[in-house]
């Protein structure tokens, strides 16, 4: 079976807005796909704000599927650039610096560890992004086939708190690094700085998100190389720090490769909202390989910096006491500030700033997780839902900045976790029932009666969370499996296995049942 191949053909008829009766239940009318110029329809409150913000040249659309005459993004170069801009940031430095600070890792260990479940880790969101193009759905939507129209909304709830965190976590650096230029300015200032500049990206939708995130990487990548060579100059990257044997050091390698896979793989229950106006010809193989191309290299570049700037925590006591004090903006400081004064200041500000990258997948995805929720959800445009987020994530990053090493450890475990199921389910549904793009109906998108009903995947979630907590490693608890692999926390894999099997096994029942 070619997983690359595009059976559309009748499949996908889409011509302007229409209508069809599903067979399964007459009653029950769905529709197909929706032209931009049905927003404007009637004269409703909803139509008169879409109609005020399309003159702004704000994105009206939210999960309403894309038609494919209006998929019409002939950038290919786009789907790499989008991801190349939000891992070239701090944030993935951030990453790859626990290795060393939280795990105690040798700089060897977290260099293997980084490059190898890196690659593993964007797969999944390689393959989610070739959905876009095919079928025109935002990925919260796509995943209706996977959970069933209702099942998806707990995928959806969990996903806004997915985005709303990682916002939060990503926030937090870019506060730190402004603090490390000026100790007198507040942690709320950098963070509503930062909240606000991707606010006004994300309002204006996917078109503007796609033409900051073309360029944002570019700066961010001549202050790394920057960094590089002045702390390679420096004689303080330290190589030598001593690979450990037995259990204790296959925990914590165990550990950070859940943290590496967190962040990594987090892109895949949104990847599908970055290639839904790539044209419908657009071949998967070249969707997959350029969002491969755009998210390997800033994710081993900044992560394997991130590792060995912190290698000089370990021995050096300045870099220790300004790690301690301002966090990764102690590190950047450190490195940047004495040699260069004022222009290592500026440098820092960049940087800071950079953390908008990372956040407007979030912040843009989110509203569309939103309006999965329910039918009143989808009424409030997506503008107005990123309002919203904007502020949900503000108000939790505020008081959580003091805390960020906890927070950015255990958030980015749990986060693996749901990745495990969500991935565990939504793989096992395309692969082993769907056999490939050749078994989806996608008009079906909103008519429940033709989804999948989502007993089995509602189950595979609990048996999953179950997996997961046999296998987590928390301050708060660790699994009875996770304490035989010396602490090492492998709640995802066990989420990822568990979830898989039951679902197969409960899916064949359910599917023989309802014949859905």
């Amino acid at each position: 079976m070619d997983i690359f191949s595009t059976p559309i053909g009748d499949k996908d008829p889409e011509c302007g807005r229409f209508e069809t009766v599903s067979f399964d239940n007459p009653s029950i009318i769905t529709e197909k796909a929706i032209h931009i110029d049905d927003f404007y329809a009637d004269d409703t409150w909803y139509t008169k704000l879409q109609r005020a913000a399309g003159k702004l040249g704000v994105e009206e659309r939210g999960i309403e599927r894309v038609p494919s005459d209006e998929r019409t993004d002939t950038s290919a170069s786009k789907m790499a650039t989008v991801w190349l801009s939000c891992n070239m940031v701090v944030s993935s430095f951030a990453v790859g610096a626990i290795g060393i600070t939280i795990f105690h890792l040798g700089f060897v260990e977290a260099a293997l560890t980084i490059f190898f479940i890196n690659v593993l880790s964007i797969l999944p969101n390689c393959f989610f992004a070739t959905f876009g193009p095919r079928f025109g759905l935002r990925q919260m939507v796509l995943s209706r086939f996977y959970f069933g129209y209702y099942g998806v909304k707990i995928a959806a709830m969990v996903n806004v708190i997915i985005c709303i965190g990682w916002s939060s976590v990503n926030v937090i650096v870019g506060a730190q690094l402004f603090h490390a230029i000026n100790s007198d300015m507040p942690g709320w200032a950098g963070i509503l700085i930062i909240a606000i500049l991707t606010l006004i990206i994300c309002v204006f939708g996917y078109r503007i998100v796609h033409v900051y995130e073309r360029y944002a990487w570019i700066p961010i990548f001549i202050i790394f190389l920057i960094v590089l060579g002045q702390f390679a100059h420096s004689g303080e990257f330290d190589t030598l720090l001593p690979l450990r044997t037995g259990t204790a050091s296959a925990g914590s390698v165990l550990s950070f490769a859940g943290a590496i896979y967190g962040f990594g793989s987090g892109w895949c229950v949104v990847a599908a909202d970055y290639t839904v106006y790539q044209p419908v010809s657009r071949s998967g193989v070249s969707v997959f390989f350029w969002t491969f191309s755009g998210l390997i290299f800033p994710l081993l570049f900044a992560q394997l910096l991130g590792a060995a700037v912190a290698t000089a925590t370990v021995h050096n006591p300045e870099f220790q006491s300004n790690y301690a004090e301002s966090g990764i903006g102690g590190l950047f400081s450190t490195v940047l500030i004495p040699p260069f004064g004022r222009f290592g200041e500026f440098c820092l500000a960049i940087l800071a700033l950079s953390i908008t990258a990372n956040n407007c997948p979030n912040i843009y995805s989110v509203s569309l997780s939103l309006q999965v929720l329910a039918q009143k959800t989808q009424n409030i445009p997506r503008f107005v839902w990123t309002c919203i987020a904007t502020g949900m994530y503000i108000a939790i990053s505020i008081p959580g900045y003091d805390r960020f090493h906890a927070w950015l450890e255990n958030f980015m475990l749990i986060i693996a976790y749901w990745l495990g199921i969500y991935e565990g389910i939504a793989l096992s549904e395309h692969f082993v029932f769907r056999r490939g793009f050749g078994g989806y109906v996608p008009e079906d998108y909103t008519n429940p009666s033709a989804l999948p009903p989502g007993i089995a995947a509602t189950l595979a979630i609990c048996f999953g969370i179950l997996g997961t907590v046999l296998g987590m490693s928390q301050v708060w608890f660790t699994g009875p499996i996770s304490k035989l692999a010396g602490n090492g926390d492998i709640g995802f894999e066990l989420a990822f296995g568990v979830s898989s099997v039951v679902y197969i096994a409960l899916r064949a029942v359910e599917k023989s049942y309802f014949g859905r």
